[in-house]
């Protein structure tokens, strides 16, 4: 994907040339460490940024360098307790540390998968549904057309930029979606950052 064909593109939609003409150049951050993307997602989850980041950096202190899934299956449970993790974010660090370990998840072949199959080989985990691998598709390999339709930002962000009297349903965005294709990543970043409180994107 080249980001200024993309841009061109989505600026054939007035309400999408507006949005990008106010945020400006598209700089989303790529992640390339894909077990450490979803094991920060994972100890993300149903968390302020503030408070999931300060867990997230209490976990990696545990360790010289960040984890492999040995090292966290071999780490005492009382031990991420101390960090602030709940008992069921243990189990599923550890269910993604062990189906990492048993190989039934595989880093090395999640880039050589359709998005789907992507999805359903990492929903196999515990504690990862379809919004966490469709985060992973975005940040972490930076897949062009994904429109995670069930995430509250972009939902809130299609209902500002259309104007909407209420938070539209997935089906809604889904459909005001489409004349994105085949940019929705892209999309998603600019009405993520309409909101202006996605400094981190």
């Amino acid at each position: 994907m080249t980001v200024h064909k993309g841009v061109r593109f989505l600026k054939r939609d007035p309400t999408m040339k507006k949005i990008i003409d106010s945020v400006g150049e598209y700089s989303l951050k790529r992640r390339n460490h894909h077990f450490a993307v979803l094991v920060e997602s994972i100890i993300s989850q149903q968390l302020a940024t503030s408070a999931a980041e300060a867990i997230f950096r209490r976990f990696t202190s545990l360790y010289p360098k960040f984890p492999t899934a040995l090292e966290i299956l071999a780490t005492r449970r009382s031990k991420l307790r101390s960090v602030g993790l709940s008992g069921m974010k243990i189990e599923y660090l550890r269910d993604l540390a062990r189906k990492v370990e048993q190989g039934k998840i595989r880093m090395s072949t999640l880039a050589r998968m359709s998005d789907e199959e992507i999805i359903a080989h990492l929903t196999q985990v515990k504690g990862i549904g379809r919004w966490t691998a469709e985060m992973f598709l975005i940040f972490s390999l930076g897949r062009p057309d994904i429109l995670p339709v069930h995430d509250l930002g972009l939902r809130k962000g299609v209902q500002m930029a259309f104007s909407l009297p209420e938070l539209p349903k997935p089906e809604d965005v889904e459909r005001l979606g489409k004349r994105w294709r085949p940019y929705r990543s892209m999309a998603t970043w600019y009405l993520w950052k309409s909101l202006q409180k996605f400094d981190k994107i």
